[in-house]
């Protein structure tokens, strides 16, 4: 449901319409479900030109405003990026079906049975700037996971929220899914309102700044899915590779700085730093990188002196800062202290060294070998993400189906009372597994 279809309607009618439209959505089948992604994705395709149009007047907006530089870039909606969100609403279709799945088929005693099976949480709450193609990764997934969806996006992106709204909305309605699953919000007034309505929303998904997640998990009582920092680390080992060292920095940097899984700090084992370093260095400027660096980096390369801020900051932009650590123990000590456990990665050919990082790193993801720009649900083969959570409870990491579904435990007796095991005579229970 569109903005000008829900002027009328308070939020709180809002929010009962998207609960009663997803308690009939969790009890479709997967084929209705998985048919409803099909309709949204060829509705979505055909509407391409339409779409693209609509982000161009945000980006206009945005270009007169002076968007920041790693917002713009978030905002931007080209075609190929769209077709890799439609392409994700396929994804999803084709992944397990999340609802109904018995995690445990138990007897407890002989007629007496215990199932533990998974269940839509209900309705989300999500809660984005810019990024209009995230849009139509939550709602694919929200969808194949029965849930309905509140989507409030920033105004930066108002025009792209608007139109993908209403050709998602439109799609469903042909299909057995309620179009009141979805719904939108376009004022920020609302933002505050969704965060009190604990009543009918399950989860919070906030996407955007530093800031504005942090306000999003001090103002509400609904449990939070997300994360407020993207400080990745890349540590260079002493047993890393050069070629491979150049090749991942440079990517995990320059890639798409903008992204929460860009790296913001390099370490450098002090036995390669004056090696790999100066050829480091000319990779990462070739691709207009500004380089910040400790005392010891600077003995060896051109670069502004880093000060404690820039070990805390998630740049989302071309800036990296580099520091020269004694050993694998020091970098880990750093990334803990310094880190958002988000992701972080070793380069080195020492399996032993890398198995310590990986171990003793706290964060969602660490890597071996590679660029921190994996850390993706996309990439992980989740068909989408609805975010990244850097929480120690899971989900953690890139959040797909798993994270959007609870369980239920269904116990079925006949006749059966609980006082027939307890006492001096107690029958005891079987507890015998299928």
């Amino acid at each position: 449901m569109v903005a000008s279809q829900i002027e009328s309607l308070s939020l709180i009618e809002i929010a009962q319409q998207t609960r009663a439209a997803a308690l009939k959505l969790g009890g479709l089948s997967t084929d209705e479900r998985n048919s409803a992604l099909e309709a949204v994705a060829k509705a979505l395709t055909l509407a391409t030109p339409e779409i693209i149009a609509a982000n161009q007047a945000d980006l206009q907006t945005a270009e007169s405003e002076h968007l920041a530089p790693a917002l713009y870039s978030r905002l931007k909606l080209g075609e190929s990026k769209l077709q890799a969100a439609i392409a994700g609403v396929r994804d999803v279709a084709k992944l397990p079906n999340p609802i109904g799945v018995s995690q445990i088929h138990r007897e407890l005693d002989e007629g007496l049975i215990l199932k533990r099976v998974t269940c839509p949480l209900g309705v989300l709450g999500i809660i984005f700037e810019a990024r209009p193609e995230a849009l139509i990764q939550i709602t694919s997934l929200a969808i194949k996971s029965g849930n309905g969806v509140i989507l409030k996006g920033g105004k930066e992106a108002i025009n792209s929220c608007q139109i993908l709204t209403r050709v998602i909305t439109q799609a469903l309605a042909s299909t057995k899914v309620d179009p009141a699953a979805v719904q939108l919000l376009t004022t920020r007034e609302e933002i505050k309102q969704l965060l009190e309505l604990d009543q009918y929303i399950d989860l919070i998904i906030p996407r955007g700044s530093n800031s504005f997640v942090r306000y999003v998990q001090d103002n509400t009582r609904i449990p939070v899915l997300g994360h407020a920092d993207g400080i990745c680390h890349l540590y260079l080992d002493k047993g890393a590779d050069l070629a491979k060292s150049i090749k991942i920095t440079v990517d995990a940097k320059t890639h798409y700085p903008a992204a929460c899984n860009a790296i913001e700090t390099l370490l450098v084992h002090k036995d390669i730093a004056e090696e790999f370093l100066p050829q480091i260095a000319q990779a990462l400027q070739a691709e207009g990188v500004e380089l910040r660096g400790d005392e010891a980096t600077r003995a060896i390369i051109n670069a502004k002196a880093t000060r404690e801020h820039d070990w805390q900051t998630e740049y989302s932009d071309l800036i990296l800062a580099i520091k020269i650590v004694d050993t694998v123990e020091t970098a880990i000590a750093h990334i803990n202290h310094y880190g958002s456990k988000h992701t972080d990665a070793i380069v080195t050919e020492d399996q032993q060294t890398a198995d310590i990082f990986q171990n003793q790193v706290d964060a969602a993801g660490v890597y071996h070998n590679c660029s921190t720009r994996f850390a993706d649900g996309f990439r992980y083969g989740f068909g989408a993400e609805v975010g990244i959570s850097t929480q120690q409870m899971p989900p953690r990491g890139p959040v797909g189906l798993e994270g959007l579904v609870t369980y239920k435990y269904k116990l079925t007796g006949n006749g059966h009372i609980a006082a027939t095991y307890t006492g001096i005579n107690a029958k005891a229970y079987t507890h015998r597994d299928y």
